[in-house]
């Protein structure tokens, strides 16, 4: 069973910057695309970034600018830069997988005060 495990959560200032990162139990290249979502309370699952191999990056409108999502293959892990974090950005954060299955990650909380 692969597993997809978060860390770097935590609360930060807003203005702030903190890196999430996805280490995957297998090689990370069994992933097609692999993304990063977000659940903040009472809120609907967002996706935030996302790439596509040899294809093109995704990021949702609240992201672009602030957040750059990345790959260390080497390390079997994906990042989640975020930079000038701001309060609405509070949210549990989930990395996401898809390969010839898919798999969600656990969650990482991150918390932006004002």
């Amino acid at each position: 069973q692969v597993q997809l495990v978060e860390s770097g959560g935590g609360l930060v200032q807003a203005g702030g910057s903190l890196r999430l990162s996805c280490t995957v139990s297998e090689n990370i290249n069994i992933f097609v695309s692999m993304s990063w979502y977000r659940q903040a309370p009472g809120k609907q699952r967002e996706l935030v970034a996302s790439f596509l191999r040899r294809s093109n990056t995704y990021y949702s409108d609240s992201a672009k600018g602030r957040f750059t999502i990345s790959e260390d293959s080497a390390k079997n892990t994906m990042y989640l830069q975020m930079t000038s974090l701001k309060p609405e950005d509070t949210a549990v954060y989930y990395c996401f997988g898809t390969g010839t299955r898919e798999y969600w990650g656990q969650g990482t909380r991150v918390t932006v005060s004002s």
